[in-house]
C-alpha cells in the first residue's frame, strides 16, 4: 500500500482528488516558474507565484500528514521569503538548487500516481543555496 492509499483510508476521497489534481498542476508549473526567475522582467512575479505554489503545498501536505512534504515546503518556502527581498536575477547555485526542488516534488507526484511510497528527500535539497 502506497501514500495515494494511506490519504484515501484516512481523509474523504474528493479531498484527497482535489489535492492531488493541484499538486500534479502546480508541479507541472515549477520549472518554468523557477526559470522565469532568471529573467529581470519576470523575477518579482515568478518569486510571488513561486511562494504561492510551495505555501499551498505545505498547507494541504500539513492537513494531510504528509510529513516529508510538509518539511521540504516549508524550508524551501522560508528560501522563497528571503529571495523576495533580493533584486533580480538570481543566482545559478539557487536556480541549481530549486530545479532539484522541483525534481523532488516530480518524483513524487510520480509516487501519488502509482500510490508507491513517497521517494526519500536528497540530502543534498536540505543545504540551502548561498542566496546572497
Amino acid at each position: 500500500m502506497g501514500v495515494r492509499s494511506d490519504l484515501e483510508v484516512n481523509f474523504d476521497f474528493d479531498i484527497v482528488d482535489e489535492f492531488l489534481d493541484h499538486f500534479s498542476m502546480m508541479v507541472e508549473s515549477m520549472e518554468i516558474m523557477i526559470l522565469d526567475l532568471s529573467k529581470p522582467k519576470m523575477y518579482a512575479r515568478g518569486v510571488d507565484e513561486l511562494f504561492r505554489v510551495f505555501h499551498n503545498i505545505k498547507s494541504a501536505s500539513g492537513f494531510l500528514k504528509i510529513t516529508s512534504m510538509h518539511k521540504l515546503s516549508t524550508l524551501v518556502e522560508d528560501e522563497l521569503e528571503r529571495l523576495r527581498d533580493k533584486e533580480a536575477p538570481i543566482n545559478e547555485e539557487t536556480v541549481t538548487w530549486l530545479l532539484s526542488i522541483s525534481d523532488m516534488y516530480s518524483a513524487w507526484n510520480e509516487d501519488l500516481k502509482n500510490d508507491n511510497e513517497l521517494t526519500r528527500v536528497k540530502f543534498s535539497l536540505l543545504k540551502t543555496p548561498d542566496i546572497g
